[in-house]
């Protein structure tokens, strides 16, 4: 990995052979040949025009929405954090919130709420940051990241800016038609005109509704699969036996038979495993075909 030595100075944090696990909500995972925390755009611009083009690039925002498989993963692996990625700016003659990528998605809600922007409280009920909103148009209780963007902007592969329009994205479900290699690095969106209180209380019913009917404070990664065309993947997976049922150090959670949850000492290969042959038995059953919505990244062991 000769490429490590030839990358410039950097501003902010380059790490390398770091372990990933501490950076995910599944707490599973390898190292990363190389970890880079930016200091700002200036800094992440200058390092992705250094990279060979051969170097693999991987984003990872707060890890909940990621299983980092055991082997680690290949190349550079960029994390977006600190105050340059993570500023919020209100335009309330506008109604607008500019955020940044590495904005978490529930602080996106509140800042909107207190301004009396409405539209985008649902964000409440994501956990994950701005980025990966972008990147999956990331959504719930009725509202996708897709209904309320206006204009998003980030660096390619070799450093350089691109901004794109909400129609640049041809959003669909948990799918964005952007370019793949894009980092993202804010975002605006537009909201409507709202009453705070209001707003605030909507907030308030979904985190209830999230904390009574999903296994928030587990080491888990959310929505394990995508709801199918005419079906509820939580209810595929109940019928077909898997709530509760352990697999190493993984399992189904008992609360929510949707999300992976890692009960103590899973490996990642637990993890992926038990979601394959959930998959499997599945379409043997019902014929319908799973798809994942966590993303899985990195060598297997």
């Amino acid at each position: 990995m000769s490429w490590r030595a030839d990358l410039p100075p950097v501003r902010g944090r380059l790490l390398f052979d770091e372990p990933l696990a501490p950076f995910t909500w599944l707490r599973v995972g390898g190292n990363a040949d190389a970890l880079f925390l930016p200091a700002d755009e200036e800094d992440l611009a200058a390092v992705l025009r250094a990279l060979p083009p051969e170097v693999p690039v991987t984003v990872l925002g707060v890890g909940s929405n990621v299983i980092v498989r055991d082997g680690g993963v290949e190349g550079l692996v960029i994390r977006l954090a600190g105050r340059a990625f993570g500023e919020i700016a209100i335009e309330p003659e506008d109604n607008r919130v500019i955020a940044g990528a590495a904005v978490l998605d529930s602080a996106l809600a509140r800042a909107a709420a207190g301004a009396g922007i409405g539209g985008l409280e649902f964000f409440a009920g994501i956990p994950g940051t701005v980025g990966g909103a972008l990147t999956m148009n990331a959504g719930c209780y009725g509202g996708e990241t897709g209904d309320w963007l206006s204009v998003a902007w980030g660096l390619d592969r070799s450093g350089a800016p691109k901004v794109f329009t909400v129609a640049d994205f041809a959003f669909g479900y948990r799918h964005s038609s952007a370019p793949r290699d894009i980092i993202w690095t804010a975002a605006v969106f537009q909201g409507r005109p709202g009453d705070s209180a209001g707003i605030q209380e909507a907030m308030t019913a979904i985190t209830r509704r999230r904390e009574t009917t999903q296994p928030i404070r587990e080491k888990t990664g959310g929505s394990t699969f995508k709801n199918p065309p005419g079906h509820s993947a939580w209810k595929l997976v109940d019928n077909a036996g898997w709530r509760g049922k352990p697999w190493g150090g993984a399992m189904f959670s008992p609360l929510h038979a949707n999300f992976l949850i890692n009960t103590g000492d899973a490996t990642a290969a637990d993890l992926e495993d038990l979601g394959e042959a959930v998959r499997e038995d599945v379409l043997k059953k019902f014929g319908v075909a799973l798809e994942w919505e966590i993303k899985r990244i990195g060598r297997r062991n």
